[in-house]
């Protein structure tokens, strides 16, 4: 480490991520799930100059846990003051017309920034760490015990996806399991990943809210080792936990031309988006509201635990009574004296309809969610057209529909195998 001169936040996370970071301010939070509910789903609103269409995802650049980041900074060596502005330089075998000399140069995958900055905003200390980063643990432990534990981690591959899948540790968590490894700051953080933004399908239309950007984000919260270990936070919900409204945060926009309403909207459009999936269909009926035109039918596909989790009710209700939304079904698989039921069995309820809206009068399908639900929801589209289209072959419709840009997914997927979620959440955590 040497002393070097601080960049802005704004520029250190535009030359990181390669891609251009801007700040935005929170305006306000909305709780959306109802008061009983254990499972906290939020609206946030972002005031932003940024430029985005109806459809596009906004990128957030997460701040790690203070708390965390003060006691992993608290067990490493070779810090002096982890507030001082320093640049990472390495030793680098030079070619000059002397001959090779070995010189120290800037390390330029870093910004020049404080260690607290760099563990705060720009590094990964909640994945595991990989088996080459506990093999560095492993030749600096000076406890026996801890010396065989990360021996047998870092030999046996069976051991270490075990430990990994089970525990789920982050990086604090490991060196509290081998106290005798106290890593050196300059070395360690070179071996770190990227702290990579977090995705969220955006919630506003541009035409209704030309200066700010909303997202629908689920609190999230899970605990490890089959539901018995410590309890984890998602990075970035907790970060808009704990983010006060006027404070500013770094966002950017990613488009996604995929997701784009139809041009002609005269075509009918069915919204399938269980959960958070909910997002991006929020900015798509507040566009359909301010163009003010006669547009085809939209029917959407909602799909929650309890009613308590029925995202946006009220505004769909709206949007039903003003005919921006022609039909707005609701599946509810674990309320109590209720059959369960998921969006996929309304749609079949209803297959005659989507076949005429779908294959008669050529409208769109969009998808929002998870992985397994959006491939339950392909399936069912493949049994609709099959029931009603006669000689028509489903796979085939389903590749067609593709071709003509007229089935649409935003697909996202956060597993933990060895975790129990607590809460079921979105696109990021």
């Amino acid at each position: 480490f040497v002393e070097a001169k601080e960049e802005s936040i704004e520029a250190s996370l535009t030359n990181y991520h390669n891609t251009q970071v801007s700040a935005g301010v929170l305006v306000n939070r909305t709780k959306l799930s109802g008061e009983k509910s254990t499972q906290a789903t939020f609206l946030l609103e972002i005031e932003t100059p940024l430029v985005y269409r109806t459809g596009d995802h906004v990128r957030v650049y997460p701040i790690n846990n203070p708390d965390l980041v003060d006691k992993i900074i608290q067990r490493l060596t070779g810090v002096e003051d982890p507030d001082k502005i320093i640049q990472l330089q390495i030793l680098k075998e030079l070619q000059t017309s002397k001959g090779d000399v070995k010189s120290w140069v800037p390390y330029k995958k870093l910004p020049n920034c404080s260690l607290r900055q760099l563990l705060s905003r720009f590094l990964d200390i909640t994945t595991p760490p990989s088996s080459f980063l506990l093999q560095y643990f492993a030749s600096i432990a000076t406890a026996k015990i801890d010396q065989e534990k990360l021996a047998v981690l870092t030999t046996d591959p069976a051991s270490y996806e075990s430990w990994k899948n089970w525990r789920f540790p982050h990086l604090l968590e490991v060196l509290e399991e081998f106290p005798s490894v106290r890593p050196y700051a300059p070395l360690l953080i070179t071996q770190l990943h990227i702290l990579q933004p977090r995705l969220y399908s955006i919630s506003s239309s541009p035409s209704v809210h030309p200066n700010q950007i909303h997202a629908t984000v689920a609190d999230v919260v899970y605990r490890t080792e089959g539901g018995n270990g410590p309890v984890h936070y998602g990075v970035c919900s907790n970060y808009f936990q704990n983010l006060q409204i006027s404070e500013q945060l770094h966002i950017s926009v990613r488009s996604a031309p995929h997701f784009y309403l139809p041009e002609d909207i005269s075509l009918p459009v069915i919204l399938v988006g269980p959960g958070t999936g909910i997002a991006p269909f929020r900015a798509f009926w507040q566009q359909r509201w301010s163009e003010s035109k006669i547009a085809g039918k939209a029917w959407l596909f909602f799909g929650c635990r309890y009613k308590e989790l029925d995202l946006y009710r009220d505004d769909k209700a709206e949007m039903v009574e003003l005919g921006v939304l022609h039909r707005v079904f609701l599946a509810l698989s674990r309320e109590p004296y209720t059959k369960k039921t998921y969006v996929q069995d309304l749609m079949v309820e209803v297959g005659d309809e989507i076949y005429r809206m779908l294959v008669l009068e050529k409208g769109h399908v969009y998808v929002c969610g998870d992985s397994a639900m959006a491939e339950g929801v392909n399936q069912t589209l493949k049994t609709i057209i099959q029931r009603h289209g006669g000689q028509i072959d489903a796979d085939s419709y389903m590749l067609t529909l593709k071709d003509q840009n007229r089935y649409h997914e935003d697909v996202f997927g956060i597993t933990l195998r060895t975790a129990e979620k607590l809460n079921k959440f979105g696109k990021s955590a």
